[in-house]
């Protein structure tokens, strides 16, 4: 049934050669067939039968003997700034995209990650946005039950731990990071070292959205014969350095995000005496932005930023 829709449709709108269009434009705007000739570099008898070809489509003599040269006809006059625009139109549309002027980009990015990157990466995100595109705006929106293919539609770049994507969505790996554990400066622990039995006595705040307190730092604790007590699971790092500022307790949070969350709260950070895997961290966006000049521009900016 489609198929037949599709035919109809097409025997009722039948569309002119499209190639007439440039010859259209150079006849109107030289008002001459053997000028018009020259300027697409055809011979002037290829030109003239182009000429008797528009006239048909058209429905009008478009140029008509005036004394020793042509004139247009209204019809002409009426016709040339709208083959001017058609032209201009398609040449447009047919052309590579042109370098963006990201100083006067006006435009919203939807970027979905995790509170911990977001601190880790969006201070310095935002700051080189303000100052290289202040028109741009940045939605940062959090994870949660996300899908991937939600970036075909709704969400511009994710960045975090990729699950396996769909075939239509391009992804880039930007670093690996480790944990670092975190308490309150001026707390019992911030002048001692940090052995493997003292970091399984003391309590810990562990971070997981699904609010899941046993990770590989159990197993490794387990193989050591030590185990640990997790005095709170909390969906967010942000909730755990507060936690920890109110607590004697470690919260267990990205190594970025404790850096940079030390740097403005009176807080301590220490290497987790365990041989622990580092979590890879990569962005991914829909192939329908590959080729955006401005979103390689976003790109390009969270890269140098997670160097």
């Amino acid at each position: 049934m489609q198929h037949c829709i599709q035919c109809n449709y097409a025997a009722r709108v039948l569309l002119p050669d499209m190639n007439l269009l440039p010859a259209l434009d150079a006849l109107l705007r030289e008002g001459s067939v053997s000028e018009a000739a020259a300027a697409l570099n055809v011979s002037p008898s290829a030109m003239s039968r182009t000429l008797g070809r528009l006239r048909r489509v058209v429905g009008d003599p478009l140029l008509v003997p005036s004394g020793r040269g042509l004139a247009r006809t209204e019809r002409a006059r009426a016709l040339q700034p709208q083959v001017e625009a058609a032209l201009a139109g398609a040449l447009a549309a047919l052309r590579p995209p042109q370098p963006v002027d990201i100083a006067s980009l006006d435009r919203t990015f939807v970027i979905r990650t995790s509170d911990g990157l977001a601190v880790a990466l969006g201070a310095a995100l935002t700051k080189r946005v303000a100052r290289e595109a202040p028109g741009v705006r940045l939605r940062i929106l959090p994870e949660g039950e996300e899908d991937p293919a939600d970036l075909r539609d709704k969400v511009d770049l994710d960045i975090g731990e990729l699950p396996e994507l769909p075939h239509d969505v391009c992804s880039s790996f930007l670093y690996r990071h480790p944990y670092a554990a975190i308490a309150r400066a001026g707390g019992p622990h911030d002048e001692q070292t940090l052995t493997v039995q003292r970091f399984a006595a003391i309590p810990h705040l562990t971070v997981s959205r699904r609010g899941r307190a046993h990770s590989v730092i159990d197993d490794r604790l387990a193989e050591l014969g030590l185990t640990r007590h997790v005095l709170a699971t909390v969906p967010s790092c942000g909730t755990a350095s507060l936690l920890a500022l109110s607590t004697d307790a470690l919260a267990l949070v990205p190594a970025s995000f404790a850096a940079a969350a030390a740097r403005v709260m009176p807080l301590v950070c220490w290497e987790i005496p365990l041989d622990l895997p580092h979590t890879a961290i990569g962005m991914a966006w829909h192939i329908r932005v590959d080729a955006d000049p401005a979103h390689q521009w976003l790109r390009t900016c969270v890269a140098e930023i997670a160097i």
